[in-house]
């Protein structure tokens, strides 16, 4: 396992820990985490992580209706989704950088 898959799934598994668990500056490190994961998204998949990005921003919020599960699935999403948010203005900047690359 390289340092991405593990960079990859520290980032999730601490984005939905800190949604449930109170943990001071948690905010900050799942935008750290998703930076350094954003990092390690490859050329040929950017594209359908912003989609995926764009999606789970959309939609993270309307399974709360779920009876009895509803509530804790929108939380766990909320999480990651500040996760991939940062990793996406990741990805973003990094295509920038490298279409202004001569």
């Amino acid at each position: 396992m390289g340092v991405d898959k593990i960079v990859k799934i520290v980032g999730v598994l601490f984005a939905i820990v800190a949604a449930f668990v109170a943990i001071p500056e948690s905010a900050a490190i799942v935008a750290i985490l998703g930076i350094a994961g954003g990092y390690f998204i490859a050329e040929d998949d950017r594209n359908r992580f912003l989609v995926a990005a764009i999606a789970l921003n959309l939609a993270h919020g309307g399974l709360g209706a779920i009876w009895g599960v509803g509530g804790y699935i929108t939380t766990a999403l909320a999480g990651v989704n500040g996760l991939f948010l940062a990793a996406a203005a990741t990805v973003i900047v990094l295509g920038v950088v490298e279409r202004l690359k001569p």
